[in-house]
């Protein structure tokens, strides 16, 4: 029944809080795929996607744990409102310089680092944050419901930018992402959760920084997971980071063919979230987890030697499918153990992990394409899920 499916939208806040997220989730995969196709176009270069990427999530990778110690002190929607106000000057940036001719490379890194580090507050605050717009009995379900907007983003975000790419260019995307952050604005001033700040500042940063690290680090399943994520990070977005070459040299296409490529794996992810959300509870977190990294990495395996595109649609809504519950699960099974007073320095650790570290994975993935080529630098990718999910269910599932 759908009531069961969407339950957590019963209660007023966390509504009200997932609609403007689903704006701003699309404005911002929007800007995504039209940054890749707007840097692949002026460079040419795997090695340039890779950095620009890198850019984008090395903030996260550096000042994540940083931001989750602000979370855990100033009130959280105080914290996502000033950093929503940095995104829209940052897409409108990105949408000035493109429509007026001058954009150049290094824009596009500057500008994604700026909005790399609204992503290292955003992302620990964000996540801390629906614990205290639902009930402990309904925090699965609202979690897996907050998953299903971003994956419905990625599904609708690149198909939507596609299209405006092919027919009118960059700029007016990024144009659209800055005016998509009003709606999560005005979801957060309809706010009366996450006024207050989640513990007092009695301790000093170091020891606050150990407390969320050590407690992270002592729980097995939490510790067990993170490891896994952090393999998985580094190499499963290997795929998507390429796609751009994979869109124009391997398949002959164009920016629709790109929005059609990423919207596919995003299809998947949104499947993904449904179900958890349908599930909604933290029955075999840990299995789930294991079989999406054993999945993905067979996956990627087979997308690397694919040149049939009706073959290869198809499978990225399984690569999507995987991804996306791996990290969710992951993110559940952390989210039903950690207390309050430590979930925003916990969830900044698992931001760091799940995006940060992807930053360097970025990096690698464009370099090694430079001189390995895309399809065996997806493969070495693959092959990494493939190993660590496998050892992950052999010695750690029960």
């Amino acid at each position: 029944m759908l009531s069961h499916l969407f339950r957590s939208l019963r209660h007023r806040q966390f509504r009200v809080f997932y609609f403007g997220q689903m704006i701003s989730v699309t404005g911002t995969w929007m800007q995504n795929m039209a940054q890749a196709w707007l840097v692949y176009r002026l460079s040419q270069s795997t090695l340039m996607l890779g950095m620009v990427a890198f850019a984008g999530l090395l903030p996260v990778l550096l000042f994540g744990l940083a931001g989750g110690m602000l979370a855990d002190r100033i009130p959280r929607r105080s914290l996502l409102i000033a950093v929503q106000l940095v995104a829209i000057t940052q897409a409108l940036l990105m949408a000035l310089l493109v429509l007026g001719g001058w954009v150049e490379t290094w824009h596009v890194v500057v500008l994604a680092f700026v909005l790399g580090l609204v992503h290292a507050v955003e992302m620990p605050s964000r996540h801390s944050l629906l614990a205290e717009l639902v009930p402990t009995q309904d925090l699965a379900n609202a979690i897996a419901l907050n998953s299903s907007t971003f994956n419905l983003a990625r599904f609708a975000g690149p198909a939507i930018a596609g299209s405006v790419v092919a027919t009118y260019g960059e700029g007016p995307v990024f144009l659209v992402n800055a005016f998509s952050f009003l709606a999560v604005l005005w979801g957060l001033l309809g706010l009366t959760a996450g006024r207050s700040a989640a513990s007092e500042a009695t301790q000093s940063q170091w020891r606050r920084l150990r407390e969320g690290l050590s407690y992270a680090w002592g729980e097995r399943p939490i510790r067990a997971a993170l490891i896994l994520l952090t393999l998985c990070s580094l190499t499963a977005p290997t795929y998507t980071v390429l796609m751009p070459v994979f869109a124009h040299q391997v398949f002959d296409g164009d920016a629709r063919l790109l929005g059609l490529l990423l919207g596919s794996a995003g299809i998947g992810a949104l499947l993904a979230a449904i179900r958890l959300a349908w599930l909604g509870g933290s029955q075999h977190l840990s299995r789930n987890v294991a079989m999406a990294a054993v999945t993905a990495g067979i996956g990627m395996l087979l997308f690397a030697n694919m040149t049939a595109l009706p073959l290869v649609l198809p499978l990225l809504v399984v690569l999507g499918f995987s991804i996306t519950t791996m990290a969710a699960s992951i993110n559940t099974l952390i989210q039903m153990q950690v207390p309050n007073q430590l979930r925003g320095r916990i969830m900044a650790l698992f931001s760091v992990l799940f995006i940060g570290i992807t930053s360097i994975g970025n990096l690698v993935a464009g370099y090694a394409a430079t001189h390995l080529g895309v399809a065996t630098t997806v493969m070495a990718a693959g092959m990494v899920c493939l190993v660590t999910g496998t050892v992950y269910r052999l010695t750690l599932v029960k």
